[in-house]
């Protein structure tokens, strides 16, 4: 019920939105679409978008946050970028859930508006009909993670890589970052020994971003493989449900202490650093995601008026680890 509850709601904001934008509406709209409501690290881009709506309020533009309400939903959000372009936006920022579906339709859609992406990328041979990316350095992202695998596990071991929807591009990026830095190779598909990593049969999972399955898919994993020596989740899903992933690192909490077992996790929300405090993961790899919201209105400004902007453009990286707790050791 509140799944279909907040779809109706999102559907009546889009409408909402196509109704004024056709009208006589005051302030011209910056949107920005995510892949899922759902998803708390969504959320701080949220509170990114409202920060620079309350210090720009006399702003010819507002600042649009929106998106379907489960981030399994790829076609809802390739339909709300769809209405959004056809009702009238001044520009578009876009997290794109299934990167080759949202650019087939953004490239037929021709929109005569900068169309920008945030935290996740087209494919790069789509990404022509973008003006820039503004996010993370996946790649980059999974590369940390990698280095902070191979500090707790030199000799490297069995390990098993949680990811996301499979055709997002910043997690597939990910996933090649920790890949390629593991095996110390470029291009590796899957690790089967390159540096002494190998990947256990049944992974990767996908959790299409959903924290309950991302939660089952963990205990599921440890359950059938009691000697794996990693598990790396390359994004923070399961940590977003901190009740049911404390129950299922409960299932291996003696592991976790004498490192036997090594959990590195992205992402550092407040359950997550929260988990890294009580010694359910050994390192966080975090990104920016209140900044992505916060910055995005202005660079879209910048595309409106002409601008040079660069592309990428990075937002950064933290990182928390045993030797040095830094972001995770307050927030």
């Amino acid at each position: 019920m509140t799944y279909y509850k907040t779809l109706m709601a999102t559907t009546a904001a889009v409408a909402a939105l196509a109704a004024t934008a056709a009208g006589a509406q005051d302030k011209k709209t910056l949107a920005i679409v995510v892949k899922g409501l759902d998803n708390p690290f969504f959320e701080q881009i949220n509170l990114g978008c409202q920060e620079w709506m309350a210090n720009n309020a006399d702003s010819e533009y507002e600042c649009l946050y929106t998106g379907p309400a489960s981030s399994a939903d790829e076609a809802g959000e390739v339909q709300i970028v769809d209405d959004l372009l056809t009702s009238g936006v001044a520009a578009i920022a876009i997290s794109p859930s299934n990167a080759p579906a949202m650019a087939n339709r953004v490239r037929s859609i021709a929109p005569d508006v900068p169309v920008m992406t945030v935290d996740a990328d087209f494919l790069e041979q789509d990404r022509d009909i973008r003006a820039t990316y503004l996010g993370t350095d996946n790649y980059l992202m999974g590369v940390m993670m990698a280095q902070e695998a191979a500090k707790l596990k030199p000799e490297g071991g069995t390990v098993c890589l949680q990811l996301g929807n499979v055709a997002a591009d910043n997690i597939n990026a990910r996933a090649q970052g920790f890949r390629d830095t593991a095996a110390g190779a470029s291009g590796v598909d899957r690790l089967t020994g390159q540096g002494g990593w190998t990947e256990i049969d049944g992974c990767p999972v996908f959790t299409n971003d959903q924290a309950d399955l991302a939660n089952q898919q963990m205990s599921d994993v440890f359950t059938a493989n009691p000697d794996l020596d990693a598990f790396i989740l390359i994004g923070g899903w399961a940590q977003f449900a901190p009740q049911a992933y404390a129950q299922v690192t409960d299932q291996v909490m003696d592991k976790l202490q004498s490192k036997e077992l090594i959990i590195i996790a992205g992402d550092t929300l407040p359950p997550q650093t929260k988990a890294f405090r009580d010694g359910r993961s050994h390192a966080q790899v975090g990104q920016r995601p209140f900044e992505m919201g916060l910055r995005a209105p202005d660079v879209m400004i910048q595309l409106i008026n002409g601008e040079t902007v660069e592309d990428p453009l990075f937002t950064g990286l933290d990182v928390c680890n045993q030797d040095d707790p830094g972001f995770c050791a307050n927030n």
